[in-house]
């Protein structure tokens, strides 16, 4: 491809709010262009980039025995219905309705699509196992869309679904899945690491995460430097450190708190620190009130409360909500003669003397100890993992650091099989649910992902494996006779060899042309310009400037050894 005839319109300045690397670049670049809030549009750097990291996945998937296909965007309503995750995915799910009013939701995901498919055409154990997949665009009406192709609206993913008569044979795919991922990603020139993860909406008990650390990421990975147990901060197991002071408790009292309702207000008000109050948050668990408690110092972990409660929706209850509940304004709330079911985390227990709202306005209860509760409470462990929380396994400190999540595999087993009765008939001739797992990878995601670790000041760096082109020929002078008839017949003996090369023969100065290919990131450059009237070329990488004159007759021989070929 010649550059003056390459649509990649470069921008000097991004967005003011682009906050991501990667994002920048990927515009500055000419990769991509934003049509919409999380909608964006792949120009042919980008679209090139994308589908050399299909092709990766594709390969390696078919090499995994998975079987590919293409599902319909289109689903119909009553199947989200049927398999009960309607209501727990609404927040994101599309819908529409066609001219006779039949609703149907743009696929987020597809485990309901596929296995309608496989229960209206597997019959026996014999057409098991089955391991099919699809590389096609989803639709999630994300609240925040953020980092550009970080998360989306619409985006571009492989999503694959085994199906299995046991256990042992889940295990197995879902191994041979896990080894076909590492694959992908480190022939993206990605350094992954795996955690243990939650099947959130999804489903599935036991769920590996592949993350990119980076501190761009938007999700918190607990790792241990000593056993090697990494987890996503949703599901991170910690061993309780037994806090208790041995103080002796003391009368509760009411005080005056004027205009002081977050933690830190509070705090800076009593002259305490955020350990000694407990925070009462009241959320909405399927329409019906409930309350966690946790120290000040910690987060509730929403995704784990709502496990305990079993609940398919969980959200934080609104300003009327709180008062209808508390009697108070938000920011005031407190358990001592609160009507709703009260849960607090495990750490608060052995706490004595704290502070809590008095669910009134401007006021809050000192030397509170959990003889003042009135009611049942349930302690349950509601709070985050954080850096510093002793791993389970080894006693060792956590190191908290930051990830962006790149693919997913899950054991579904039977969350999705036993609402929609998908079944087989066994050997001895009885009905069977058929197990199953799902695996996604981010396609675009992984553009994002690899743009965002590695660049420089000057531009992206891509690997070899899925830049766009692999080698930038430049020729320095096009009005130079001798340099254009050399910059043109490498590029022939370049193109015929089947190299992959991104040729900038515009009228343009040296200096802008070099500009431009390390903005675009082009692995290897070849550079046509003084040493033409010896019959050479420079070559060098994009990370290593130093420039190694090269024969023309050696030019080829030299390029296929850098690019592997």
């Amino acid at each position: 491809m010649r550059s003056s005839r390459l649509f990649a319109p470069t921008l000097r300045e991004v967005p003011s709010d682009v906050e991501m690397t990667s994002h920048a670049l990927l515009l500055r670049a000419g990769f991509i262009r934003q049509m919409g809030a999380g909608v964006y549009e792949f120009l042919p750097l980008g679209w090139r980039v994308l589908n050399k990291v299909s092709d990766i996945i594709r390969d390696e998937m078919d090499k995994s025995g998975a079987q590919e296909l293409l599902l319909s965007a289109i689903q119909p309503e009553e199947l989200w219905a049927e398999s009960g995750r309607e209501g727990p995915m609404s927040d994101v799910l599309i819908g529409f309705q066609d001219r006779r009013g039949t609703k149907y939701y743009l696929g987020p995901t597809h485990e309901e699509i596929i296995t309608d498919l496989v229960r209206k055409n597997v019959r026996s154990y014999r057409d098991l196992p089955l391991n099919l997949y699809q590389i096609q665009m989803k639709y999630r009406d994300e609240p925040r869309p953020r980092g550009g192709l970080v998360r989306c609206r619409e985006f571009l993913m492989k999503d694959a679904y085994s199906f299995d008569r046991d256990e042992a044979a889940l295990d197995t795919v879902y191994n041979r899945m896990y080894e076909a991922y590492v694959n992908v990603f480190k022939r993206c020139g990605m350094d992954i690491t795996a955690v243990d993860a939650s099947g959130g909406a999804i489903g599935g008990k036991e769920t590996k995460e592949f993350m990119l650390l980076t501190d761009a990421g938007e999700d918190s990975v607990l790792m241990c430097p000593k056993c090697g147990y990494a987890a996503n901060q949703e599901i991170a197991d910690f061993r309780l450190v037994d806090a208790s002071t041995g103080d002796e408790k003391k009368q509760m009292a009411r005080v005056d708190t004027p205009g002081a309702h977050t933690v830190d207000e509070v705090c800076g008000f009593l002259k305490a620190k955020p350990n000694q109050l407990i925070k009462t948050l009241i959320l909405m668990a399927d329409d019906k009130p409930v309350a966690a408690l946790v120290r000040g110092d910690r987060d509730l972990n929403e995704g784990r409360f709502r496990v305990l409660l079993g609940a398919s929706k969980l959200e934080m209850a609104t300003p009327e909500q709180i008062a209808a509940c508390t009697g108070g304004p938000i920011g005031f709330s407190g358990p001592v003669g609160l009507k709703v079911p009260l849960y607090a985390d495990e750490e608060t227990l052995g706490m004595v003397n704290f502070i809590v709202g008095a669910n009134e306005g401007d006021a809050h209860l000192v030397d509170v100890n959990w003889c003042d509760v009135a009611g049942k409470v349930t302690s349950a462990r509601l709070r985050f993992a954080v850096s510093g929380d002793l791993c389970e396994k080894c006693d060792e400190p956590f190191e908290e650091k930051r990830g962006m999540e790149m693919g997913h595999i899950f054991k579904l087993k039977y969350a999705i099989s036993e609402p929609l009765n998908a079944v087989y008939t066994d050997e001895d001739g009885s009905e069977k649910l058929i197990i199953m797992g799902c695996y996604g990878i981010g396609v675009s995601r992984i553009v994002a992902g690899v743009a965002e670790v590695s660049n420089d000041d000057n531009g992206l760096i891509w690997p070899v494996s899925i830049a766009p082109y692999q080698v930038q020929l430049i020729c320095a002078n096009v009005t130079d006779e001798t340099q254009l008839a050399l910059a043109e017949r490498v590029y022939e003996t370049l193109v015929q060899a089947g190299v992959e090369v991104l040729y900038d023969d515009r009228n343009d100065r040296a200096g802008v042309k070099f500009k431009d290919a390390d903005l675009i990131g082009t692995p290897i450059q070849v550079v046509v310009g003084k040493l033409a009237a010896e019959g050479k070329a420079e070559i060098r990488t994009r990370v290593d400037k130093t420039a190694e004159p090269v024969a023309e007759a050696d030019i080829l021989a030299n390029v296929q050894a850098r690019v592997g070929g």
